[in-house]
């Protein structure tokens, strides 16, 4: 699967120095989809009539936290909105939270999709910011919406637990690209948290500031100015 895991029963695992994350294999489902869009490939009907339902609960789920609240917003609510009932809504999702975090976790399965397709003889910076920008390519309205949500603590924590996975997914494709072991290896861990954490940082400055420039263009600057090692910007004028 796209973010190195290990099958266990009804849910996955994400191995990270002798820790596990429990993710919902219906999260993962996306990265396979993602990788059929990036390789050109067409999916099946039915794949896509799944990727349709679940794009409905995951922008039903958006919608609802923005207008309510995230905590006013349960199960029913996601469901109702999307034009399916509760049942069909489980077969997607294990909770709400993880309907909401499905976004972060399509970004992620996007980018390390598109850094799996990039040409083998690419430097690994360049492939790795084309990588990024890629996966917010799609959903700049997102962003903007979901700076008008206030998560609750159970949310909060699985928001952590996202970043881990799909830190750890492209520290994998990193290590797959320069042929490192991600467990042995410091430097496929060390760009991938520099490529995450000059994300998120960029994703709050955007937001914080009201950027009137499209968020991948912001976003590729940023990790431009990262991969060229963070040179001191030029003094501004008195």
């Amino acid at each position: 699967m796209a973010f190195g895991v290990a099958r266990q029963g009804g849910s996955s695992q994400l191995r990270s120095r002798g820790k596990f994350l429990r993710v919902s294999e219906n999260l993962q489902w996306c990265a396979s989809f993602a990788n059929l869009a990036v390789m050109n490939d067409t999916p099946g009907l039915r794949e896509r009539k799944k990727q349709a339902t679940r794009e409905a609960l995951r922008l039903a789920a958006l919608r609802l936290a923005v207008e309510k609240g995230w905590d006013q917003v349960r199960v029913e609510d996601i469901a109702a909105e999307a034009g399916v009932s509760p049942r069909t809504f489980n077969n997607y999702f294990a909770s709400k939270d993880e309907a909401f975090l499905a976004t972060a976790y399509d970004r992620g399965a996007r980018m390390q999709a598109a850094l799996a397709a990039r040409p083998a003889e690419e430097p690994l910076w360049p492939a790795v910011i084309e990588a990024g920008v890629h996966g917010f390519a799609a959903d700049a309205i997102d962003l903007r919406q979901a700076r008008r949500i206030r998560p609750t603590p159970t949310l909060a924590a699985e928001q952590l637990k996202a970043i881990a996975v799909i830190e750890h997914g492209l520290a994998e494709g990193i290590a797959q690209r320069i042929g490192a072991d991600v467990e042995l290896d410091l430097y496929p861990r060390l760009v991938a948290a520099a490529v995450i954490s000059a994300t998120r940082v960029t994703i709050e400055h955007w937001l914080r500031t009201e950027s009137d420039l499209p968020f991948p263009a912001v976003l590729r600057e940023a990790l431009e100015r990262v991969a060229a090692g963070l040179p001191p910007p030029a003094e501004r004028s008195p």
